[in-house]
């Protein structure tokens, strides 16, 4: 019996890399990729097609409790709290930008390690607390941001918030990807435990904590250069 395996579907990886390098639309180059991988297992324009609407219909509910968190958190911040919270960093003597993120990416991502991955999250608490947090601990130190670098900051908290995210919910037991390498594993004559799984992603979560830490570092460096050199002109 041929036990060959068809290895081109792959190229739907392939297809995420180089969208992202490229700078592409999100949703566009997982779309792209998603076909990519279709045709590359042999499956016609309508399977695929099928495929992607099944997957639409199971996920675009929003639930009753997300609904009345964003109306919670909008409310908050139609009072004051993002004006409170840019206050209350100010008051903090020695906090920095940097060292703020940094104590967010940590938090988010041991949450999320423990499942409370809706602890954090751009609407939430990225544009409500973090980033006038940033700000007011930015321009406490350095005077008023220009529109680039408080364009560049912004980005910057989210990006903390998604890297946090990302390699902290994989160290999480009964998270999705990790049950779904699990199943795939399992029904390819792997028994190996989610448990297992889990452990095998604290290496990855620790390098990315780093990595991204001393990126946040370097971007703190350089906006305090660019700030110094304006004070000099």
């Amino acid at each position: 019996m041929d036990q060959t395996v068809n290895l081109w579907p792959l190229l739907g990886i392939a297809a995420v890399i180089l969208g992202f390098l490229l700078r592409g639309n999100p949703l566009l180059v997982v779309c792209c990729a998603g076909i990519v991988t279709g045709a590359a297992a042999g499956l016609d324009p309508l399977a695929i097609l099928a495929k992607v609407g099944d997957g639409f219909m199971k996920t675009r509910s929003l639930s009753t409790a997300l609904l009345l968190a964003l109306l919670a958190v909008g409310l908050a911040e139609r009072h004051g709290l993002r004006e409170r919270a840019y206050r209350w960093i100010q008051d903090i003597g020695d906090a920095t930008a940097g060292g703020l993120l940094i104590v967010y990416l940590l938090a988010r991502q041991l949450s999320a390690a423990l499942g409370l991955s809706a602890q954090g999250g751009h609407p939430q608490v990225v544009r409500p607390i973090l980033v006038p947090m940033a700000e007011g601990a930015w321009e406490k130190l350095h005077g008023k941001l220009n529109a680039a670098q408080r364009a560049r900051l912004r980005a910057m908290c989210a990006a903390t918030d998604n890297i946090g995210l990302f390699f902290g919910e994989n160290l999480f037991v009964a998270f999705s990807a990790v049950i779904l390498m699990h199943a795939f594993m399992r029904e390819n004559g792997h028994a190996l435990d989610p448990l297992y799984l889990a452990l095998w992603g604290i290496p990855t979560a620790m390098f990315a904590f780093l990595i991204h830490a001393g990126r946040l570092a370097w971007h703190e460096y350089r906006l305090s250069r660019a700030a110094q050199q304006e004070k000099r002109e």
